[in-house]
């Protein structure tokens, strides 16, 4: 007697694939969220931007 192999359910956009694809873009946005959320939380912690907290704004060349 033969059995059926099932395929494991998987979401196509959780697949890496090169190129522009709709996975290429899952990803990106995901990875655009984690480092938007890395940046508010650096200045939440900080109380400085994230240009300043990576020393790229000394204060000193900013216009009052």
């Amino acid at each position: 007697m033969r059995e059926e192999v099932k395929q494991p359910y998987f979401y196509q956009g959780t697949q890496w694939k090169w190129g522009f694809n709709p996975s290429a873009e899952i990803w990106n946005g995901r990875l655009a969220m984690i480092g938007f959320l890395a940046a508010t939380l650096i200045e939440l912690m900080t109380g400085h931007g994230y240009l300043r907290f990576l020393g790229f704004l000394t204060g000193t060349d900013i216009a009052p």
